[in-house]
């Protein structure tokens, strides 16, 4: 008798996680949700910038002023790869924004980090300064040579937003002995800030 019953109740048990999870599927299938609405965490890049900034052998930039909305997410410097510096960012609205940096051949390494992005043979001037216009199949790229290094302002994002990166880069050296010089605040938009607005004009 104890055994029928025993039977019964992990019968009972596994009918009843049956139903609950019958329900918990039909919640998710029938409640809207986001499947990239997962938070992307921020990463602090000073150390990182510092230490390129120290080995480079060209001004290494990052932005300065931008607003919090702006998220930095992923950085790098590859002194044997060309003396590659990567710095990517979510823009507000959500699309991938990058910079990058490299000694390596310009046409090659822009080619390269904007997934073969090509030069359209327009140009855009933004905050005073001359950048080439590349279109791709996934990114677009604002690009710029100045001496060894070329400068890359790439991503999934437009060209209003590739701008507004543009005109925030800066190349602060650090001061010696004094290893915050140069260094962006990371979420103080007040900090560094660029004045005006930049701008969009292409040719």
């Amino acid at each position: 008798m104890a055994s029928k019953r025993g039977k019964q109740t992990v019968r009972d048990l596994f009918l009843s996680m049956a139903v609950i999870g019958l329900v918990v599927a039909g919640i998710y299938v029938f409640i809207p949700h986001d499947e990239k609405a997962t938070p992307v965490k921020a990463v602090d890049y000073r150390v990182e910038l510092l230490t390129a900034r120290r080995a480079a052998p060209y001004p290494v930039l990052a932005p300065a002023g931008l607003a919090e909305t702006w998220k930095p997410t992923s950085v790098s410097y590859k002194r044997e790869s060309d003396n590659a510096w990567h710095l990517g960012y979510l823009a507000p609205d959500g699309e991938y924004v990058a910079v990058e940096q490299s000694t390596g051949a310009p046409e090659k390494y822009a080619a390269e980090v904007s997934r073969q992005a090509a030069d359209t043979g327009r140009t855009q001037q933004v905050a005073g300064e001359t950048w080439q216009r590349w279109e791709g199949p996934k990114y677009d790229a604002l690009v710029r040579t100045d001496g060894d290094a070329t400068t890359v302002v790439t991503g999934t994002a437009s060209y209003e937003r590739l701008a507004e990166m543009a005109a925030a880069l800066e190349a602060a050296k650090p001061e010696a002995g004094n290893p915050e010089a140069g260094n962006p605040e990371v979420g103080n938009p007040e900090v560094g800030k660029v004045s005006g607005k930049p701008e969009a004009t292409t040719s």
